[in-house]
């Protein structure tokens, strides 16, 4: 999406809605479209908001609306199109209407608020053992229940290998696909997330590390006069978010306690910056004596991982002066901003602000260090 330059072209937005299998909302719905409000972030769910002009006399009010057109669970779909080009940002379920009602004439209005679609993983609490199946089998398994929705899945083998031994261990889940799955990214130093479309009506469960490779989206630009592409954008060093977690494991024959090696976080969380900021905490990892060493490995590196971004960036762009539409959970460079905080970037979230004639973005960066690793970023 990002590869296709705005300019100061018109950016379409289409909306499609339905129980499951979607199809597009009749006119009068997508005339009375006021604003949308989508968030996207890094291993957290993403949720929207719609606004709609209510009418007195019109087929909202009158039909749509009581016949249960907007009712919780609806499936709503949001698409750009951009120069001819679609893309989807939004996949999701409606899980709360209001109606603001009015005396000023054309000030009553529907508001619908939702997640995306790994809402539906989290209704129902379950409970299941899973004999001999790795973190990312397990995984696996549970999304493939979900391929109805259209959901494909993308999963990364976990970068410390557990291999399941039944004889001492199965795994058991006591809480909704959702929970568990995240925890098992947690445990691992993951990240899980869906990303919709390319396509209306599909999308991708990602379950994995943070992309922290390959090619950068268009640099953000500031403090620059005319050649600045964001409104705003605030850098902070936080010198306590960064852990050094210390894992010990027990050998159950001998009693003796082995304390682990520090864990290298370099192949999950590739470096963005030259002057990495130091842990100066060090937690102790409570349960890992009586873990599998495997996976006292794999809870060490997900702690040191996870706290390693003590920089966090946030800001707001104009997507037709920006020229691009700025993607979250992939890299961006940073120009304007000094050689300390210039470089790349994880983008942690996006917000999608849209109303009729404007397109905002809001986001939050982050990184593990200070001063950028090359010299130049993606114009």
């Amino acid at each position: 999406m990002s590869e296709v330059p705005i300019g100061s072209g018109p950016v379409h937005l289409s909306l499609h809605m339905g129980p499951k299998l979607t199809r597009p909302v009749p006119g009068e719905v997508a005339q009375a479209l006021l604003s949308a409000q989508i968030t996207s972030t890094a291993g957290e769910r993403s949720g929207f908001q719609l606004a709609f002009d209510l009418t007195k006399k019109g087929r909202i009010v009158d039909r749509l609306l009581p016949e249960g057109f907007f009712d919780p669970k609806t499936r709503v779909i949001l698409a750009l199109a951009i120069k001819g080009t679609p893309s989807v940002i939004l996949d999701g379920l409606i899980v709360r209407n209001e109606v603001g009602a009015s005396n000023q004439p054309g000030q009553s209005t529907l508001t619908v608020t939702g997640e995306d679609l790994t809402l539906l993983l989290d209704l129902e609490e379950r409970t299941d053992r899973y004999p001999n199946l790795a973190p990312s089998q397990r995984v696996e398994r549970i999304l493939g229940k979900y391929a109805d929705y259209g959901i494909d899945s993308r999963i990364i083998r976990e970068q410390v290998h557990q291999p399941p031994r039944e004889e001492l261990r199965v795994d058991y889940q006591s809480s909704t696909d959702l929970q568990y799955v995240n925890d098992l990214a947690r445990a691992n130093g993951y990240t899980f997330y869906l990303d919709p479309g390319p396509r209306p009506g599909r999308s991708t469960a990602y379950w994995g590390p943070e992309q922290r490779l390959g090619q950068r989206q268009h640099a953000l630009t500031v403090n620059s006069d005319a050649h600045s592409t964001v409104d705003q954008l605030t850098f902070a060093y936080d010198g306590t978010a960064r852990e050094q977690p210390e894992a010990r494991v027990q050998d159950p024959a001998t009693r003796r306690v082995t304390l682990l090696p520090d864990p290298d976080i370099g192949p999950l969380r590739p470096p963005l910056a030259r002057r990495e900021s130091p842990a100066l905490k060090r937690k102790p990892l409570s349960g890992t004596a009586k873990m599998d060493p495997e996976r006292a490995r794999a809870q060490a590196l997900a702690r040191a991982a996870t706290s390693a971004d003590a920089i966090s960036g946030s800001g707001s762009l104009d997507v037709n002066r920006h020229g691009y539409v700025l993607r979250p959970r992939e890299l961006v460079g940073v120009r304007g901003a000094g050689v300390t905080y210039d470089g790349d970037y994880y983008v942690k979230s996006v917000t999608h602000n849209l109303r009729v004639g404007s397109y905002q973005q809001n986001f939050t960066l982050s990184r593990e260090g200070l001063v950028a690793r090359s010299d130049t970023v993606r114009p």
